[in-house]
């Protein structure tokens, strides 16, 4: 294949077919400099050379009802996590103006559930207007299954984006959760968008799917039209029915990335969740294909440090995204 030919073709309007998709994760790892510059022919095209930078705050952490196989708040988990309720108003603000100081241009408001409470969402929707009153910060939150009714509220509290994601094929989903559905994930998206909340979906790599699997996840986005696509790769937690997974490789992670580049041309993809452990000192890399990426950790487990993602941006002659509202 000539990845360089290929970039251009995209560029010009034309969708990768399936076959082709395939091609890119089955790519020996001799051809993956070339495999990536295309990737970056076509995000320097929409994005330039600027990173966004995006926070999350684990809202309220444990006790989830769902029994999501790879998550360390599930019902099913036995992880030696920080478990609390919601976190206060206050709380929620203060961290949104850390965030906001560290030129993160997106502030994410997490919490494990199957989906919010009015209670719950009463103090989500008091901290939102008050951060949007302090600082230019957008708003992301992550919040499980939703209501129309709910969705509304959030977009009128001034929420710009609202996280819910597919995290694998249709196919493959059983195998990682039971207590709600596929389909169950893709009518919240549609419930967002009615709002009139920017999408944010993506998914975990990792869990045993298989290339087609990879290959359906990246063209369902594409095929819901997808604002914000985060791309995880599993972090294997001690107490997690994954746990025992094997860690991927920095070539396989790249691969990935490149093809939701390939078929999201235009969208803002982020190298997420698993990025430290499984692209290892290839990180770097990551950006010629995302644009964004994950800074100061995760849910439950730690990052990779501001001032260092501030550096590894700076050394590859990129530029953090102002914030712009």
């Amino acid at each position: 294949m000539d990845w360089a030919a290929f970039a251009e073709a995209i560029l010009a309007g034309r969708v990768p077919t399936r076959e082709e998709a395939l091609q890119v994760l089955q790519e020996p790892d001799t051809t993956l400099l070339e495999l990536l510059g295309a990737a970056f022919r076509i995000r320097q095209r929409y994005h330039g050379l600027n990173v966004r930078i995006h926070v999350l705050r684990n809202a309220k952490s444990g006790g989830c009802p769902e029994d999501c196989t790879f998550c360390s708040q599930s019902s099913i988990s036995s992880a030696s996590i920080n478990r609390y309720p919601l976190l206060p108003k206050e709380d929620l603000v203060e961290g949104a103006l850390r965030a906001y100081e560290a030129r993160a241009g997106t502030y994410c408001i997490v919490t494990a559930t199957r989906g919010p409470t009015w209670h719950q969402l009463e103090t989500i929707v008091e901290a939102v207007r008050e951060i949007k009153d302090r600082v230019p910060i957008k708003i992301c939150c992550s919040l499980g299954l939703l209501t129309r009714e709910k969705a509304r509220w959030l977009k009128e509290a001034g929420v710009d984006r609202y996280n819910h994601n597919l995290e694998t094929s249709e196919r493959f989903f059983p195998r990682i959760c039971t207590t709600h559905t596929y389909r169950d994930r893709v009518r919240t998206l549609e419930v967002v968008k009615e709002a009139g909340l920017e999408t944010c979906s993506g998914g975990i790599i990792g869990m045993g799917e298989g290339d087609d699997d990879v290959v359906d996840l990246a063209f369902a986005v594409r095929q819901l039209d997808i604002d914000s696509i985060p791309i995880n790769f599993l972090n294997p937690i001690e107490g997690t029915p994954l746990s025992g997974c094997r860690r991927l490789t920095p070539g396989r992670c790249l691969k990935v990335l490149a093809l939701f580049r390939f078929l999201n041309p235009q969208k803002d993809i982020r190298v997420a969740g698993g990025r430290e452990i499984n692209l290892r000192h290839l990180q770097p890399l990551a950006l010629y294909a995302a644009n964004s990426l994950f800074a100061g950790g995760y849910l439950t487990t730690g990052g990779q440090a501001m001032p260092d993602v501030y550096q590894m941006i700076e050394d590859l002659g990129f530029e953090i995204e102002e914030v712009v509202q």
